[in-house]
């Protein structure tokens, strides 16, 4: 999944040049690609991560999984791989996902219980991933062409001055109408996303803390907290041990390298 999300990507950091003359939407899109170009340059990286779901009275159990990510090239976005390793029941479930720039993205889930690979198609997109509060949209990369954006205000947020605004998923097949992101003007960082439904209700809110930098450029959150506000539910996630430059390649992202998750 790429962290630079869920992922979504799914990390988000100079300052945007601001025009007297910009529109809400001319500004939202600018800080929007100068979010994403403190991103670029990672070539590719692997992350630890524990999963907490938590249930309407409170009570929760955890999974264990593994992230891999290649960054994209041209009209490529990036290709991530999701490995269950607990509990027992799920081990070697695995996620592939290819983001694409334009266009819809291809994901392909592995059920080791089945011992067959299942194609998400994308009017399911917006299910929940593996029983969490997370979708499988969510799970995609979070390409800035996948929406049209609007500059709402600035506001305070965690002790810095956050752009609030709307992005709009062009996707036809996207579970949202909207999103409001709040994005520090330091680095450009994304430290919260209210998500409407189809409805335009408010569905779920993701909150990122306990940043860190790695390689003196890339920030990633160390917990990424989504709450369902319709069902009460929540899903923590919590990410440790991220490597750059692991050497992953093509063939590390294939439907072969799937059903080859251990």
């Amino acid at each position: 999944m790429k962290v630079r999300l869920l992922l979504a990507g799914l990390a988000l950091a100079c300052a945007v040049p601001v025009l007297h003359a910009q529109t809400p939407e001319e500004k939202g899109l600018e800080i929007a690609r100068e979010a994403d170009r403190r991103g670029e340059g990672f070539g590719d990286f692997q992350a630890d991560m524990r999963m907490v779901l938590i249930t309407q009275r409170g009570d929760t159990s955890e999974r264990e999984l593994r992230v891999s990510t290649l960054e994209g090239t041209g009209e490529e976005g990036d290709k991530s791989l999701t490995i269950f390793d607990t509990p027992r029941d799920v081990r070697g479930t695995a996620l592939l996902t290819y983001s694409y720039k334009t266009g819809d993205d291809d994901q392909w889930l592995y059920l080791p219980a089945l011992r067959r690979v299942k194609t998400i198609a994308s009017r399911n997109k917006s299910g929940p991933f593996m029983g969490s509060e997370f979708s499988f949209e969510d799970m995609r990369g979070q390409e800035v062409e996948k929406y049209t954006y609007k500059y709402l205000r600035d506001e305070p947020c965690s002790e810095l001055t956050c752009f609030v605004m709307e992005r709009y998923p062009t996707d036809e097949n996207s579970g949202y109408t909207k999103q409001i992101a709040w994005i520090d003007q330091k680095e450009y960082r994304t430290w919260k996303v209210e998500y409407y439904d189809r409805k335009e209700s408010h569905l779920k809110t993701l909150t990122m803390s306990d940043f860190a930098r790695y390689q003196d450029k890339f920030w990633q959150p160390g917990k990424m907290a989504m709450v369902n506000h319709q069902t009460g539910k929540a899903t923590d996630l919590f990410w440790s041990n991220y490597r750059y430059d692991t050497g992953l390649s093509e063939a590390d992202f294939n439907q072969n390298s799937l059903k080859r998750a251990r």
